[in-house]
């Protein structure tokens, strides 16, 4: 799980000491062509590396990974081509390319031990992110985790090494890098060593190695502080739940911020409980709460001018006998009462708690990330977060998803879905009796406990927060860390302009 080490370079392509070479190839439509930084390669290769490559089977697609020896044409033994796919209308390639094909060469380097790369040609910050990423493998549980060593160190080159932005931009993008890399870990994790409680504890220690201030209440504290709805869903487990509160202040920030993050460490549903097929996928169900955690430890690290104030609610959502039912009353923080319909629609109801008391920090903005419909993967797949909220920032967090490359798509809540959410005993369900609209549901039911005049946002990431798919680009199969890039870059753009 160790991240390759990353440093900028200004010694050429041709004359690096390393064990590998980077470059890039696109799909143009005059065939296959070299990404902006290869001129000195093709230049070594006698300008014959494109004839090369096309022999052996290159077409530029995204992800294609080509590997073929040097033969002392330059100093690295290794020459490793990978595909950016096609370049846009104004004939060139995104960072998000670059970021995913450096991606896709980290995955295929296992073993090398040092490599130059080429991509930073095109964005430094992008090529960084991405070897970082696609080198990225959890092995903490393998007894022979050093059969496959992931890359040790890469080398982005530019023209001056010591060029400030160049610098700034490389720890930007190594911080960030390392906060997804956090998230993963966190989720990938298996629920019986990541429970409410040792997550709080996690949280928290990392909350001080940042300079953060940190605040677990246990069951004691939230039954004290009236939190019904994260008790109500922790009461069917051993292990009782938490709320971690994370407070970054800077000496002069632009904006407060809160954070709330789902944590349901394993959901089986409760008594209304899940279908055993995939059910072990479940302990990515705090994804959101590893974010946010990620993300405030990220802004710590970057001190970046914003206050950020994180409230995560960690819960494991079991049957049992002392479990939560169908038809119980909860009396959430702050006073509502919501009816309970389906206890597998448990993180809006310990979410509604961390809002509520979110809201009470008086923030500018309040954001929210959570793993909370299927209805998310129905209408927008695995890959695309849906994103709800208040227009303007509900558009701000969306552009700078897609920005990002993690994605995201702005979503309505429409007001006459709340009347589908009208019970016949409390102030509201937590269910429909229908499934239309179910991840809009999930929206408004969370926008009943956001205070008047607090700009928000909520972030469904029920399908982009796991890959159980095959690995493509600087994404294995496993944990994701979305969406850190995105409010990480969320929170920079609010401490550059509030």
């Amino acid at each position: 799980m160790t991240s390759p080490k990353l440093a900028l370079s200004d010694s050429g392509a041709v004359s690096a000491t390393a064990d590998a070479v980077v470059v890039g190839t696109v799909q143009g439509a005059d065939g296959l062509r070299l990404a902006p930084g290869a001129d000195q390669l093709a230049e070594a290769f006698g300008g014959g590396l494109i004839d090369t490559l096309l022999l052996l089977g290159a077409t530029g697609k995204a992800d294609e990974v080509i590997k073929l020896p040097t033969g002392g044409a330059v100093g690295a033994p290794l020459l490793v081509a990978v595909g950016l796919g096609r370049p846009g209308r104004d004939g060139r390639v995104t960072a998000e390319q670059a970021r995913r094909a450096s991606g896709a060469a980290a995955r295929a380097m296992g073993g090398v031990g040092r490599a130059v790369t080429t991509l930073s040609a095109i964005d430094i910050g992008a090529a960084a992110e991405g070897s970082v990423l696609g080198a990225y493998a959890f092995t903490r549980y393998q007894s022979d985790n050093g059969a496959n060593k992931p890359l040790r160190r890469v080398d982005l080159l530019v023209p001056s090494a010591k060029d400030a932005a160049a610098k700034a931009e490389l720890k930007r993008a190594t911080v960030v890098a390392d906060g997804v890399t956090l998230a993963r870990n966190l989720v990938n994790t298996p629920p019986n060593d990541l429970y409410p409680g040792s997550f709080a504890k996690q949280a928290a220690e990392l909350a001080g190695d940042a300079g953060m201030e940190a605040e677990v209440l246990d069951e004691k504290a939230l039954r004290k502080g009236g939190f019904g709805g994260v008790l109500g869903v922790g009461l069917g487990s051993s292990r009782p739940p938490r709320l971690v509160r994370l407070h970054y202040r800077p000496a002069s920030p632009r904006a407060k911020v809160a954070l709330v993050g789902k944590g349901v460490t394993f959901d089986t549903g409760g008594i209304s409980i899940k279908p055993s097929q995939d059910m072990e996928l479940m302990t990515c169900d705090m994804a959101g709460a590893a974010a946010v955690v990620a993300v405030a430890v990220t802004v710590a690290r970057l001190k970046l001018a914003v206050e950020v104030i994180a409230t995560v609610p960690m819960v494991e959502n079991m049957p049992s006998g002392t479990a939560y039912r169908p038809g119980d009353v909860l009396t959430m923080y702050g006073g509502k009462t919501v009816e309970v319909l389906n206890t597998d629609a448990e993180g809006r109801l310990i979410l509604g708690d961390a809002i509520a008391r979110a809201c009470e920090d008086e923030p500018d903005y309040l954001i929210e990330t959570s793993t909370l419909t299927g209805g998310q993967v129905i209408a927008l797949g695995a890959r695309i977060a849906g994103v709800m909220g208040e227009p303007a920032l509900r558009d701000r967090v969306t552009a700078h998803a897609q920005a990002t490359g993690e994605g995201g798509w702005a979503m309505p809540l429409p007001d006459e879905l709340r009347a589908d959410l009208d019970s016949k005993l409390a102030d509201m369900a937590n269910v429909t009796g229908h499934r239309w609209a179910s991840m809009l549901i999930g929206g408004v039911f969370l926008q009943e406990f956001v205070a008047d005049g607090v700009l928000w946002a909520h972030v469904d990431i029920a399908g982009p927060a796991y890959n159980n798919s095959g690995p493509y680009g600087y994404t294995g199969k496993g944990a994701t860390g979305v969406p850190v890039r995105t409010l990480s870059a969320v929170l920079a753009d609010i401490a550059a302009n509030g």
